[in-house]
């Protein structure tokens, strides 16, 4: 199919405050990333209850039919400190003769190297990890099977271009899954969230991280991030079939999937 970069407005990805343009927002992401690497596990597990271990078992289940396919190739897109991508591990098959090859990438190196460390530990040379730019991956076209994201699309300098590598990579009828923060639609519930996501959060995670900067920026980059049927369209027109999202946790979090189409 056509790029989506041509004959239409290029649709915008995060902006932490100060990037002008796509270049200076990723250069901004990569620094602010490297900077809490050391406590991103921590705060991610103390913010979310633990919640955030739940949702990605639970993205690894609903693929455990793609881990059980003898070669399968599995890209976890900016992976941060690695949690999915072990999930993933966890739900692949033991004993096979051709297990899922999983491969975590991201664009921030301390997290990669924090990712390693913990696979390490968990099963050594069950998951490779690569520095890569989520916007640029350094993989032939048709390389995977399963691209899955927790909480990174979000953080893309472009979301329509993020689409496309994500399709590009993909092997026709593969699937995508986007693991993201929502806004809830419940009016008492929304309220909660919203105050404790944009008054209470920021002010822990940049108490304990040092860098109140990165979770200033999480609840506003949730809040300028398209929404579960907009995210959806996005990836219809992209090149992805049988697209759907789920909402968990009262709306706070969707899971987006889709299949590459096979004629796209």
């Amino acid at each position: 199919m056509p790029s989506l970069k041509t004959g239409r407005p290029a649709l915008p990805g995060t902006r932490p405050a100060g990037a002008s343009d796509e270049a200076a927002a990723a250069r901004q992401v990569r620094e602010m990333f490297s900077r809490i690497a050391p406590r991103y596990d921590l705060l991610n597990h103390l913010l979310s209850l633990r919640c955030d271990l739940l949702w990605r078992r639970r993205v690894a289940r609903r693929f455990r039919n793609v881990l059980a396919r003898p070669e399968a190739r599995v890209l976890d897109l900016c992976c941060g400190t690695g949690d999915l991508a072990l999930a993933l591990d966890d739900v692949a098959p033991r004993g096979v003769r051709k297990p899922a090859r999983i491969l975590g990438a991201d664009f921030a190196h301390p997290m990669l190297v924090y990712a390693n460390e913990k696979a390490v530990r968990r099963r050594p040379g069950a998951i490779s990890f690569v520095e890569a730019d989520g916007l640029s991956l350094p993989f032939v076209d048709e390389t995977f099977d399963l691209v899955t994201i927790a909480f990174g699309f979000r953080n893309l300098a472009s979301y329509v271009a993020g689409l496309e590598e994500l399709r590009r990579v993909l092997r026709p009828g593969g699937s995508a899954a986007i693991l993201e923060f929502a806004e809830p639609s419940s009016a008492w519930f929304g309220s909660l969230f919203r105050f404790y996501f944009r008054r209470i959060l920021p002010k822990i995670g940049g108490l304990v991280s040092g860098n109140a900067q990165a979770y200033g920026y999480l609840p506003d980059s949730v809040a300028r991030f398209p929404r579960p049927p907009e995210l959806a369209k996005l990836m219809e027109g992209a090149g992805f079939s049988e697209v759907s999202f789920a909402l968990w946790t009262g709306g706070i979090v969707a899971l987006h999937t889709g299949q590459r189409r096979r004629d796209a």
